[in-house]
């Protein structure tokens, strides 16, 4: 049987290809999930309409991920922690106390989106990146100072 994909489909193709699949895989597995097609004309023009709409979705994201990006570059946070002997860090800063500290600011952010390159287990100032989008990525300065 003759399907078009809806997805990116690991084994098959990207979304758009027209791939040939045994009957009862078609059947039972991609088209009930919503996967691929059945590779008739009103389905391609339907395909057709889902992509220009995807694309626009996704511009739309990255375009809003940039504005953030932009605002989000002229913020820096400050992270109050216990320090010990020799200003020490008790533990180290996460990348949730920083995701908190943007909030604080009014930035609702993903602390899984936070990257931080390595821990941070002393006082001073540090360039984090948050990945807003697979192609936005935005910098902010984090301040860790004694409490």
């Amino acid at each position: 049987m003759k399907v078009i994909l809806r997805q990116n489909f690991e084994t098959l193709g990207q979304i758009g290809d027209a791939v040939d699949v045994k009957d009862g895989y078609a059947r039972n597995y991609l088209i009930p999930r919503k996967i691929a097609y059945a590779a008739l004309k009103g389905n391609i023009q339907a395909l057709e309409e889902e992509k220009k709409n995807l694309a626009k979705r996704r511009q739309q994201e990255i375009e809003s991920a940039e504005k953030l990006a932009a605002e989000l570059e002229k913020v820096s946070v400050t992270i109050p922690v216990q320090v010990g002997e020799e200003d020490k860090i008790f533990g180290s800063v996460t990348n949730q106390m920083i995701g908190d500290a943007l909030k604080e600011k009014g930035y609702e952010i993903d602390r899984r989106k936070i990257e931080i390159e390595e821990p941070i287990k002393s006082l001073g100032i540090y360039g984090i990146s948050i990945r807003l989008h697979s192609s936005v990525t935005a910098n902010i300065k984090v301040w860790v100072v004694r409490e």
